[in-house]
């Protein structure tokens, strides 16, 4: 049976993104100063106005307006932008149910993690290739000064499958803000060339592949000029491109304490060893917590009835090799360092340029 799974990404210039990396780009400083920082600063931004909020309980002295000028500049945005800062300190109570002999979650909440053997990532290719082609979007423009294109962008894949095996790329979507005075001729073949190209597979593309670039026509203005930001609204580009389940909270501007972002990693990290280890071609891996509760309230293994061991072997697997606590999850995957600007744009599973201690394979 045929099939047809469409995945999207963003820029780090779109302006949800740009919200997502000055909270990131926060809590990492947090954390290079005070390990046990309790961070939760999110950002909105439009046009030349940012609004910085939330809550931080922290040893380190953070100026908040110099750290978003600086991710701003840092993206490739020149202008001269406003910022408002409104941070308190995190909850008392909150602090108090967290902070025990042993780290609890910070709130309640659902996590999914997934994976899948049809990539050698162990993660589905539609946004697998819609993550490489915004970040190849980057990289051409940054790493060529006189270029026309400029930061904010989108790109968009469409996969056919024929019985749950990988057959083509249906269809390629990509809109990238560009200078003015650039006809839609050259910049389409500018991104064929330097984009596409370098990024999808020449055999899962053919005569039928539709490239379209730029459907709206000129996309002069972009970024916060032309749409309004904040973070933590691209949780499916964040994740598994729709493929898989996403909880209810995003990732960015949460310290590990948070099981939003936490368990949200460790389950992707039990979900792939479990395919890496052949016990099932898909895997999600489903948890739950409440504040200040140590252990998750429930686990749910899917295989999508694609095991080749009963689900009592997964099981005991699992129990055998993992351990859900959220003070394990923390210590076992190292997540008290400053790693989390570099994740904010580009997905935060399936990466091969970072050494992400959730895709290790036990």
């Amino acid at each position: 049976m045929k099939k047809l799974i469409t995945s999207e990404s963003v820029t780090e210039g779109h302006p949800d993104k740009i919200c997502d990396k000055i909270s990131d780009k926060i809590l990492d400083e947090a954390l290079k100063y005070d390990q046990n920082s309790h961070m939760a600063v999110e950002a909105t931004i439009k046009d030349n106005f940012i609004f910085i909020y939330g809550e931080a309980t922290t040893k380190a002295d953070l100026n908040y307006r110099k750290i978003a000028l600086a991710v701003l500049k840092d993206i490739g945005y020149q202008e001269e932008f406003e910022v408002l800062v409104k941070v308190s300190k995190q909850s008392s109570e909150i602090n108090k149910a967290v902070n025990k002999n042993k780290i609890c979650a910070g709130d309640q909440g659902i996590m999914f993690g997934y994976a899948t053997n049809e990539t050698k990532e162990y993660m589905p290719l539609s946004i697998l290739l819609a993550n490489r082609l915004t970040k190849k979007l980057t990289e051409v423009r940054k790493n060529n000064p006189h270029t026309f294109l400029r930061p904010d962008g989108k790109a968009q894949v469409t996969i056919e499958y024929d019985d749950e095996q990988i057959k083509r790329v249906d269809t390629i979507i990509i809109a990238c803000q560009h200078q003015e005075n650039v006809s839609q001729e050259t910049l389409k073949t500018y991104i064929i060339d330097n984009v596409i190209k370098p990024v999808i597979p020449s055999d899962l593309i053919d005569e039928k592949t539709k490239i379209l670039i730029n459907t709206s026509g000129s996309f002069i203005i972009g970024g916060p000029f032309g749409d309004s930001g904040t973070t933590g609204r691209k949780i499916v580009v964040d994740t598994y491109g729709g493929v898989g389940k996403v909880g209810g909270g995003c990732f960015s501007s949460k310290d590990p304490t948070k099981v939003d972002r936490s368990a949200a990693y460790y389950a992707r990290f039990v979900a792939k060893n479990i395919v890496a280890h052949g016990f099932c071609d898909k895997c999600e891996v489903g948890l739950s917590y409440a504040i200040g509760q140590e252990q998750p309230i429930s686990i749910n293994i899917e295989t999508f009835n694609t095991n080749k061991k009963t689900s009592e072997e997964i099981n005991e697997y699992v129990k055998n090799n993992f351990d859900f606590s959220v003070d394990n999850i923390i210590k076992e995957l190292d997540l008290l360092k400053p790693i989390y600007y570099d994740l904010a744009s580009y997905g935060h599973f399936g990466r091969t340029d970072l050494n992400l201690s959730w895709e290790q394979i036990k």
